[in-house]
């Protein structure tokens, strides 16, 4: 199991990830994500319907209150895309790898 689970959002500084420190956190992550770019992750979850799709995005919301780290989520009937990037850094941030865990969690 991945130590992403066991981290915590903390405010992001510097620049985006990259090159090896980036793929590394990368494949930490469960299969479904993609990273184009490399500049933010995606993912899409599958539903039987609306209900729990939107349970899962109301219980994602609640984790990405307690981390201080929010996700661009994009809700329709039985699918829901998540996309998380650091606005700060112009990219990706060890944040966005523990969120992107996290929601796989809490599927």
């Amino acid at each position: 199991m991945s130590d992403l689970l066991d981290r915590t959002c903390k405010p992001a500084e510097g620049s985006a990830l990259k090159g090896e420190e980036l793929r590394k956190l990368f494949g930490q992550l469960q299969f479904g994500w993609t990273m184009p770019n490399e500049h933010h992750l995606e993912k899409e979850y599958r539903f039987k319907d609306f209900r729990e799709a939107l349970d899962f995005v109301n219980r994602l919301g609640e984790v990405a209150e307690r981390e201080g780290h929010h996700p661009d989520i994009f809700l329709t009937w039985g699918r829901v895309k998540v996309t998380l990037w650091t606005h700060s850094v112009g990219g990706l941030s060890e944040n966005d790898f523990i969120l992107a865990a996290k929601a796989d969690q809490v599927v």
